[in-house]
C-alpha cells in the first residue's frame, strides 16, 4: 500500500479480483522428438515466413495510414502459404476441436501438405466454411456463456485474415479501446482508468454493460461499417461465411442473421469494428462537442467505464447513448447499467451530505473502491496534497 504524510487522503483502489479475474494459463504441451536436421530446417523456413509476412502486411499498414478514407481493393492475395502456416503455429495447441474433430496435432501431421491444399481452397473459392459446435462455459454469476469452437481450418483462415485486417483497423481505432487488440492487454486497460481518475475531475462513473452484445450485433450492419475500409469483394465473402456458417448444438443446426460467433478467431476483431463505428466515433465527437466537463471513456471490448466530471454530462450521455445504440440493434442492460458519485473527492462530499461510502464497481475482474488511506509518507504529498493514493492490485 501507498501511504501519505499527515491526515488521510482520498484514494481510489484497485482492489482485489473478482471471480471474472484472468483464467489459468494453459499447460505447456510436450514438443514431439524431432531430428536435429529436420527442427532446424522448420526453425529456418518460420523465420523465413515470419520475415515475408511482415513486409506483406507492413505494406497495408503503410497505406492504410497514409490514407485514412482509402478502400482496400486487393487484399485476398495476401493470404499466402506462409501466412496460413504461421496462422496455424499461433493457435492453441490443447485446444477443443470443432465439428471437424481436428485436433492442432492431427494437422500438424503432413502440414505442408495440408497448408498448400487450403491456400488452393481459399484462393479459387473453394474453401466452405464450417458450423461452429457450441460449447459453454461457466459465469461468475452461476450462469452458462455459450462460446462458437470453431473447426480447425476455420481457425488458421480467421487468424490470418485477422492479421491483414488488423495492419488495417490498428491505424483506425481509438486510443481508449483496448480489448484484444495487438500489443494492449487489460493491465493497460486498467492503468489508463486509473491515470484518468487520478488525474482528471472524475466524480461520476458511468458503469455501462451491453446486453448479449455478442449475440446482438447486426451482420448486416458489420459488412457495411466493414465496407467503409475494404471493397476487396473476396475479403468481404469470406468473413460472411463465416457468419453465416452457423453453430451446431445437439445435432441442430441455427443459423442467424446476428451476432459474431463469440469465441471464434475473427470475433473480437469483428466486434471492435462494429463498436468502432456504433460507439467509440460517436463518443468520441460526444465528449468533445456536448459534454460541458471533463469526460474520459476506458474500453474493453464490451466493458464500457465512462467517467464525467458533472452529473448532467454522465445522464446526458447515457440518454444519448441508449438512443445510439438502438439505431443499430443493441441496447444497454437495465438492470446492470448504473451511474454512481466516484472520485478523488466523492468520499468526502458524501460523508458532508451525511450520506454513507461510495459506491464501489467492477472492470476486468477488479474492484474499483472510494475511501481513504492511512497516514504515511509519499515523496511528492508536500508537492501535491491533493493527490490520490492507490491500494496495489492484488491478483489470485
Amino acid at each position: 500500500m501507498m501511504h501519505g504524510r499527515g491526515k488521510s487522503d482520498s484514494a481510489i483502489v484497485a482492489g482485489k479480483p473478482t471471480n471474472k479475474a484472468g483464467q489459468p494459463a494453459a499447460e505447456p504441451v510436450e514438443r514431439r522428438v524431432e531430428a536435429k536436421g529436420n527442427a532446424s530446417q522448420q526453425s529456418t523456413r518460420r523465420a523465413q515466413d515470419r520475415e515475408s509476412v511482415s513486409q506483406s502486411l507492413e505494406r497495408i499498414r503503410q497505406v492504410a495510414r497514409q490514407r485514412k478514407k482509402e478502400r482496400f481493393t486487393s487484399l485476398f492475395h495476401h493470404l499466402s502459404v506462409e501466412l496460413l502456416r504461421l496462422a496455424f503455429f499461433e493457435l492453441k495447441r490443447d485446444a477443443a476441436p470443432g465439428v471437424d474433430g481436428l485436433t492442432w496435432q492431427d494437422y500438424e501431421a503432413d502440414l505442408d501438405r495440408k497448408i498448400e491444399d487450403l491456400h488452393a481452397r481459399v484462393q479459387r473459392g473453394a474453401y466452405r466454411a464450417l458450423p461452429s459446435r457450441r460449447q459453454y462455459i461457466p459465469k461468475a454469476d452461476g450462469q452458462q456463456r455459450p462460446i462458437a469452437v470453431a473447426a480447425l481450418e476455420d481457425k488458421i483462415v480467421q487468424k490470418a485474415v485477422c492479421a491483414v485486417l488488423n495492419a488495417i483497423y490498428e491505424e483506425d481505432f481509438l486510443g481508449f479501446s483496448y480489448g484484444f487488440r495487438p500489443k494492449r492487454s487489460q493491465h493497460d486497460a486498467l492503468d489508463a482508468l486509473i491515470v484518468g481518475l487520478y488525474s482528471t475531475k472524475v466524480n461520476y462513473i458511468f458503469d455501462a454493460d451491453l446486453r448479449s452484445f455478442f449475440d446482438s450485433v447486426s451482420q448486416q450492419w458489420l459488412v457495411r461499417f466493414l465496407e467503409h475500409r475494404i471493397s476487396d469483394s473476396r475479403m468481404l465473402r469470406l468473413i460472411q461465411k463465416w457468419l453465416k456458417a452457423g453453430v451446431l448444438e445437439d445435432g441442430v443446426l441455427t443459423v442467424s442473421e446476428r451476432g459474431t460467433g463469440q469465441g471464434s478467431v475473427i470475433s473480437p476483431l469483428l466486434a471492435n469494428v462494429y463498436l468502432h463505428y456504433v460507439f467509440d466515433l460517436w463518443a468520441e465527437r460526444w465528449r468533445h462537442r456536448e459534454a460541458v466537463g471533463t469526460v474520459i471513456i476506458v474500453r474493453y471490448a464490451d466493458d464500457l467505464i465512462i467517467g464525467c466530471e458533472h452529473e448532467r454530462d454522465a445522464r446526458r450521455f447515457w440518454d444519448a447513448m441508449r438512443d445510439r445504440l438502438r439505431e443499430f440493434s443493441l441496447s444497454l442492460h437495465p438492470e446492470k447499467t448504473r451511474l454512481i458519485e466516484f472520485g478523488r473527492f466523492a468520499a468526502d462530499r458524501r460523508a458532508q451530505r451525511g450520506l454513507g461510502k461510495p459506491e464501489t464497481f467492477n472492470f476486468l475482474g477488479f474492484t474499483f473502491v472510494c475511501g481513504t488511506s492511512p497516514s504515511g509518507t509519499i515523496p511528492d504529498q508536500t508537492e501535491n496534497p491533493t493527490r490520490p493514493h492507490a491500494g496495489e492490485a492484488q491478483g489470485n
